[in-house]
């Protein structure tokens, strides 16, 4: 039986009331819940907030023990926008190389992957009839346990793991222990191993059905555009889904069933709003989008019309039984109570519509205390990848596989630590395993990248910004760098025959329709990226690769370094400087939304044309000197690398004049508008500024003393991005609340190049602001909002807004519709831990200048080890391995 998403949140609602209302009803409908939470104790592990705890798991991992029991608990509550995540959904990120599982605290899961467009293969809609996939059900033709919250049982744990999703549910009679996870590697598979335990008395006679959904939900851009009109873009691109019908065919051994899907081709009605939306955009493009490329290559589209073949296969025995017949296992019980549980799967293989799914059934006898594992694969084919191949390999490898999965996480990644505080050695794991677990394969590019994903991939439905993914590889230079190269690699690609660089991507290649396109600073970015890759890696040969670039007419292989040297041409001679001396703005620098809401319509255009950007230049200061310094270490004579030097050194000088006595003024919006970042502090420019060495040593001091008494001290959770003055009062077209978003909220981005900035000369203040910006903090701070406390938005509010700690929310979408998994708040705590050795990578070698207020830490990577004792720096080994994989020698420089 479908139920109805409206309906549900009404009662979800109107249970959040009640419980408010009667609290003693509450604590007693919790003592009789599946799991009742643990609250915020001083006995849990610190940062473990109220949702649940950190543990330890028995791959001695950090792990985090979910407790919440959300269905009956009001400050499991969010306010979001009907259309992705419940109001009540929590969500865990399990994923490879390959693709990217969402796990729900109601125990199911959606499974994402790139390769075509980023989509959900299997979609979480119940209205539809739709339940992603991920659990299954036990029954004895009596009882029924299930892996779908609640399950029916006297308990439900739930565990969030490095590279799985957990799921422990029991009866007096009965315990599954259901295990979800992604194996270490590039596979485009998942496991779902399931332990049944008979704890009763007499022997019984059990069925498990694990169940998989087969609904498409695209994260189609062109969907996001047509929402725009006041439609609504979830149901837009459901609607899209039902245009696929669904085929079915048993695998030749009978071990599974194989799912393939036919396009029928777009809805008329669809397809005539689109024209319109497109001819609208043409004359009267919004603040945000634009009408799409024209230009666009021929193989780029928006959306998926050939997806890939899902899989089931039950891997170590063969089913008893199979249906594709969703509508008809569900019945009138719905999820919680299948109608199909009370009689054999039907062996259906004709289900073509909107409800087809994947089911399999498995029947067998357990003694009184005696357990089985059943072991299904479920995974899609992307080319190169044949089902044969997945099912030998892993029913092979599959009583081992999750542990073998494990160690390799625990062998890969960086480590930091100190003994002074030990949950800072889980938070990097941590937070190297979200992020490395976020990469996904572009098969229109032909590499993998990692989206910053958030609100923007799954909501909006783009990969953007194009600076995003290269700020977030950085973290990858100490660990991995063949990730790092790969990035580089994909952004190469879409350098345009001017040099500048599509602000996104959005479904197979196309280049994101959207005034945001003409983005100052992102050439910068793969700047400082590729330079930043060859002088740690030594991989000088990486220079004379070759790409072949995808847009524009030339179809003809370039070396990376032509390619750079067109991106670095793109910023001299056409964003090219101001009357200041300081590199245009355009329409944005890193601050997107800078002009919008700060410019009033009829002041756009002049401010497109002559606002310049102290954040640009700053940037550039070290930008281009750093980029002059891996050229020359590459053999460049100096004729090339003394000439950009010289284009450092004038932005450098034209920041130096921005300043007010106390900070850098931020940006110039032209003879109207004048000088903004006057009257309040904003962040962006200032680390860039000490970094790039605009500031002489007593502006130095006065800065950070500034930095720190406006920026700092108001925030318990990291520096806030705008000080609380007049500044923070939007006035464009868009309006934002101060202390919030781009008016003085608490962005990761910035603060990761504030802790490298502050490492350089306040050792103690960056290790402040390092463990202010951590998920710790956050979830010690404000425990009872549950994002921030094991991921995150890339922006949270500040402690000056009217809603400390949360994100942003609105309509028709807002932050807190899809608040973690966004990637910044997992790469930067990465790269700036790093920064606070005083790491820097220089034409001979390294040099560390660490500031650190420690007697003990240990900083390990496969790049680099650094072990500080009471005794001193007993240790520094360098490890790295050239371009070809052969060792190279490096200097030491130690300050």
């Amino acid at each position: 039986m479908a139920v109805d998403r409206r309906q549900f949140l009404a009662n979800s609602a109107k249970a959040a009331a009640a419980a408010k209302l009667l609290p003693e009803f509450l604590g007693f409908a919790q003592g009789n819940s599946p799991q009742s939470p643990l609250g915020d104790s001083a006995q849990k592990p610190y940062g473990s907030g109220y949702f649940g705890t950190w543990i330890e798991d028995e791959f001695s991992l950090p792990a985090f023990h979910y407790t919440c029991d959300q269905v009956h608990d009001p400050k499991a509550m969010t306010e979001v926008n009907p259309g992705l995540l419940l109001p009540t959904e929590h969500i865990h990120q399990v994923g490879n190389d390959r693709l990217v599982a969402i796990a729900s605290n109601y125990g199911h899961v959606r499974v994402r992957q790139d390769e075509g467009s980023p989509k959900f293969l299997n979609d979480y809609a119940p209205e539809r009839g739709a339940f992603a996939g991920g659990f299954g059900y036990l029954t004895d033709g009596k009882s029924t346990l299930s892996t779908f919250y609640p399950g029916g049982g006297r308990s439900f744990d739930r565990i969030f793991g490095i590279g799985y999703f957990r799921k422990k549910v029991a009866t007096q009679n009965y315990g599954v222990d259901h295990v979800i996870f992604a194996p270490f590697g590039d596979d485009p598979v998942l496991i779902s191993q399931v332990k049944i335990t008979n704890s009763g008395a007499a022997e019984a006679q059990l069925r498990w059905i694990e169940y998989w959904g087969c609904q498409l939900y695209q994260f189609s851009f062109r969907s996001f555009m047509e929402s725009f009109p006041g439609k609504c873009m979830h149901e837009l691109r459901r609607q899209f889904s039902t245009r696929f019908e669904h085929r079915f065919k048993r695998l030749g051994d009978s071990s599974g069933l194989l799912e393939s899907k036919q396009f029928t081709g777009r809805d008329p009605a669809e397809e005539k709003a689109f024209a319109a939306t497109v001819a609208h955009l043409e004359n009267n493009p919004n603040p945000f989008v634009s009408a799409p490329d024209k230009n666009a290559p021929k193989l780029a589209s928006f959306d998926d019309l050939t997806p890939p073949r899902t899989f089931l296969v039950s891997i170590d025995a063969a089913p008893d039984g199979f249906s594709t017949n969703g509508k008809a296992f569900f019945g009138s019980g719905g999820i919680e109570h299948p109608t199909g549980l009370d009689h054999l799967l039907d062996g259906d293989l004709d289900e073509s519509g909107t409800q087809s799914v994947l089911l399999l059934e498995r029947k067998f006898s357990l003694k009184p205390g005696e357990s089985r594992t059943l072991t299904f694969l479920y995974g899609y084919l992307p080319s190169g990848f044949d089902i044969d191949s997945l099912v030998a390999k892993y029913r092979k490898s599959a009583q081992t596989a999750l542990r073998d999965s494990s160690e390799q996480w625990k062998k890969s990644g960086l480590r930091f630590s100190t003994h002074s505080e030990p949950w800072v050695e889980r938070e990097v794991t941590w937070n190297y395993y979200y992020l490395r677990s976020g990469l996904t394969y572009d098969d229109f590019f032909h590499h993998h990248v990692v989206s910053q994903a958030g609100i923007y991939q799954y909501v909006m439905g783009f990969q953007g910004a194009a600076r995003d993914p290269l700020q977030h590889s950085l973290a990858f230079i100490f660990s991995d760098p063949e990730i790092v190269k790969d990035v580089l690699r994909y952004t190469l690609k879409e350098v345009r025959p001017d040099g500048s660089i599509p602000y996104g991507i959005v479904g197979h290649g196309m280049p994101m329709p959207t005034t945001f396109d003409d983005s100052s600073d992102i050439p910068m970015w793969l700047l400082w990226g590729a330079s930043e890759y060859v002088l740690a890696t030594r991989d000088i040969a990486f220079l004379d690769s070759q790409i072949v670039p995808i847009y524009g007419v030339r179809a003809e292989g370039e070396t990376v370094r032509a390619l750079l040297a067109r991106c670095y041409r793109h910023l001299i001679d056409y964003v090219k400087t101001g009357q200041h001396g300081l590199m245009r703005m355009l329409r944005d620098d890193w601050n997107d939304g800078l002009e919008n809401a700060w410019v009033p319509q009829s002041s756009q255009q002049e401010v497109a044309e002559k606002s310049e950007s102290v954040l640009n230049s700053a940037m550039a200061a070290y930008v281009f000197n750093y980029y002059a310094l891996m050229l020359t270490y590459a053999g460049d004579d100096g004729h090339i690398a003394s000439g950009i030097r010289q284009k450092a050194e004038e932005h450098r000088s034209a920041v130096q004049q921005q300043w007010t006595g106390k900070w850098f003024r931020r940006a110039w919006l032209g003879p109207s508008l004048g000088w903004l970042g006057e009257k309040g502090l904003w962040m962006e420019p200032q680390p860039w500024a000490l970094i790039g060495g605009a500031a002489n040593e007593e502006q130095t001091s006065t800065l950070v003393k500034a930095i720190d008494q406006e920026l700092r001290h108001p925030s318990p959770t990291g520096a806030i991005q705008i000080s609380g003055s007049p500044d923070r009062i939007t006035s464009g077209v868009s309006k934002t609340e101060p202390g919030t978003s781009i008016a003085g909220g608490v962005w990761p981005s910035l603060n990761q190049i504030l802790i490298w900035a502050l490492a350089r000369v306040e050792g103690a203040m960056a290790w402040d602001e390092w463990k202010k910006n951590s998920f710790a903090r956050h979830a010690g701070v404000y425990p009872q909002i549950w994002y921030g406390t094991w991921s995150g938005p890339d922006v949270l509010n500040s402690a000056l807004s009217k809603h400390p700690g949360e994100t942003t929310g609105g309509k028709p979408f807002g932050w807190e519709d899809f608040p973690v998994l966004n990637m910044h708040t997992h790469a930067c705590p990465l790269y700036s831990a790093a920064k606070l050795l005083g790491l820097e990578f220089t034409e001979k070698g390294i040099a560390l200048t660490p500031k650190l207020p420690l007697e003990s830490f240990r900083f390990d990577s496969s790049l680099l080890g650094v072990a500080k004792t009471t005794k001193g720096y007993e240790t520094i080994e360098l490890r790295g391995e050239g371009g070809a994989g052969s060792p190279f020698r490096w200097v030491v420089s130690r300050g």
